[in-house]
C-alpha cells in the first residue's frame, strides 16, 4: 500500500485533479501488485451501472434547468421578504435563500457560485466586510447539501447501500437547524459591525403570502420527491426523472423564462458538470478496490477502535479525520472512497447509518469551504475577489457554529432520526 499512499500525496500535493490523482495513483498500485489491468478496467466500468446513480445526472440537469426558470430570483425575493428586516439583511436573506435553494439545486458549490454572482456584489456595496461576505456564501452552500435532494447523499446512499428516502427525510431537520445557527452567526456580527438592514419593517402577512403563492411550485418540488420516494410512487432515480420533467414543465408553461437558448446552456453546463462528477465516480471505485484489497479498512477499524472503548469518542475521531481529508480532497470523491471504510466501522459500534450519513455529509462539505483547497472556499473568492487570509478569519464564526450544531446532533441522534423513523418506522 506504500505505492498507493506515495502516489497519492505527491500527485495531490503537486496540484493534479482529484480524479487523475486517484485514478493513477490507483492504477500504479495495482501495476505494482500485478493485478490484471482487465479487472481495474471491469471495476472502473462496472462503478457507471448502477440504476440508483442514475438520479445524479437527473439531479443535476434539473437543479440547473430551475436555475434558468426564474425560481432563483423569486427565492430572492421571497427571502428577502422574510429577513429582510433584520440586521445584516442580505447576508440574511443568503442563509435563507440557501435553504430554500436546497431543494433545487442539491449542490453546494453551484448554490455558492450562484449567489456570489447575484448577491455578491450587492453585499459588497453595501458595506459588508470582502470576507465576510464570501464566508457567509461559501458557507450556506452546507444547507444546500443537507436539504434534499442533495447529490451527496445519493451518492452516499448508493455507496453504503442506505436508503436515499430516510436520508432525504432525514436531511430537513439539521438543514433547518443549521438555517438558525449560521442566523444566529451572522446576526452576532451584524449586530457588532452594524451592518444595515434590507428594509425598516416586518413582513406583512400579505406579503409573506404573495411569496409563497409566487414561489409554490419550488417550495412544493422537495415535498413531491420525499412523498413520492415514500409511497412507492417512484424509485430515487424515477424521481430524478420525474424532476427534470417537473422543471421544463415549470420553465416553459408556469413562469415561461426557458427559452431554447437557455436550454441549450443548461445542456452544456450539465455535460461539464456530469463529466467531472463521472470520472471521480469511475476513478474512486479503482481506489476504493485497492484499499479493500489492502484491507486498509480492516486495518484502519483495528487501530481507530483501540484508541477508545467508548464508541462515541471512536465516532468524533472518525468526523475529525473526514474533516481534514475534506480539507484537501473534493466531496465527491471523499463521499465515494471513504463511505465504504468507515460505514462498517460505524455500523459495528451500534450507531445508525443514516445518522452517521447526515454528519458525514456535512463533515465532507465543510471541508470544501476550509483551506487549504476548498473548492467552494476558492469559487467564492474567485468571484469576489477576496484573499484567502480575509475569507478564513471571517468564516471561523460560522465553523464554530456549525460545530456546535455536530456535536448536539451527535449526542442526540434523534433529532436526525425522528422524521425517517415517523414516516417509514
Amino acid at each position: 500500500m506504500i505505492y498507493l499512499a506515495v502516489s497519492f500525496v505527491v500527485l495531490l500535493a503537486a496540484g493534479m485533479p482529484i480524479a487523475f490523482v486517484v485514478g493513477i495513483s490507483s492504477l500504479l498500485y495495482f501495476f505494482t501488485e500485478s493485478v490484471p489491468m482487465q479487472i481495474v478496467v471491469q471495476r472502473m466500468v462496472s462503478s457507471t451501472q448502477s440504476f440508483a446513480l442514475l438520479a445524479v445526472p437527473f439531479f443535476v440537469l434539473a437543479g440547473n434547468l430551475m436555475n434558468e426558470t426564474g425560481i432563483t430570483s423569486r427565492l430572492i425575493k421571497f427571502s428577502t421578504v422574510l429577513t429582510g428586516h433584520m440586521r445584516g439583511g442580505l447576508a440574511q436573506v443568503s442563509v435563507v435563500l440557501s435553504t430554500l435553494m436546497g431543494g433545487i439545486s442539491g449542490s453546494a458549490v453551484a448554490d455558492a457560485a450562484m449567489e456570489s454572482r447575484i448577491l455578491g456584489p450587492d453585499m459588497n456595496k453595501r458595506g459588508f466586510h470582502k470576507g465576510f461576505t464570501a464566508a457567509i456564501l461559501a458557507m450556506g452552500g452546507l444547507i444546500t447539501s443537507t436539504i434534499p435532494p442533495s447529490i451527496g447523499l445519493i451518492l452516499y446512499g448508493v455507496t453504503g447501500e442506505v436508503s436515499i428516502g430516510r436520508l432525504f427525510l432525514a436531511g430537513i431537520v439539521p438543514g433547518v437547524l443549521m438555517t438558525v445557527f449560521l442566523m444566529t452567526a451572522v446576526g452576532i456580527i451584524s449586530k457588532k459591525r452594524n451592518y444595515s438592514r434590507e428594509r425598516e419593517t416586518y413582513a406583512t402577512f400579505n406579503e409573506v403570502l404573495k411569496g409563497l403563492i409566487e414561489n409554490i411550485w419550488a417550495l412544493l418540488f422537495p415535498v413531491i420527491l420525499i412523498v413520492g420516494i415514500r409511497f412507492g410512487v417512484f424509485t430515487p432515480s424515477e424521481a430524478g426523472a420525474f424532476a427534470v420533467v417537473y422543471a421544463l414543465f415549470i420553465g416553459v408553461f408556469v413562469y415561461r423564462e426557458l427559452t431554447f437558448a437557455k436550454l441549450v446552456d443548461v445542456l452544456k453546463k450539465t455535460s461539464v458538470d456530469l463529466s467531472a462528477i463521472m470520472i471521480i465516480i469511475i476513478c474512486s471505485n479503482a481506489f476504493g478496490y485497492a484499499l479493500v484489497t489492502g484491507r486498509v479498512p480492516q486495518k484502519l477499524a483495528g487501530v481507530i477502535t483501540t484508541v477508545s472503548s467508548n464508541s462515541y469518542i471512536v465516532l468524533l475521531i472518525i468526523l475529525l479525520f473526514v474533516f481534514v481529508v475534506g480539507m484537501f480532497m473534493e466531496a465527491t470523491a471523499n463521499v465515494l472512497i471513504l463511505t465504504p471504510i468507515f460505514l462498517p466501522i460505524i455500523q459495528g459500534l451500534g450507531f445508525d447509518s443514516v445518522h452517521f450519513g447526515i454528519l458525514f455529509m456535512i463533515i465532507v462539505t465543510m471541508g470544501g469551504m476550509t483551506p487549504p483547497v476548498g473548492v467552494a472556499m476558492y469559487t467564492t473568492c474567485s468571484i469576489l475577489g477576496c484573499s484567502i487570509g480575509d475569507y478564513t478569519r471571517e468564516s471561523l464564526i460560522f465553523i464554530a457554529a456549525i460545530i456546535i450544531l455536530l456535536v448536539i446532533l451527535v449526542f442526540f441522534p434523534q433529532i436526525v432520526l425522528f422524521l425517517p423513523n415517523m414516516v417509514y418506522g
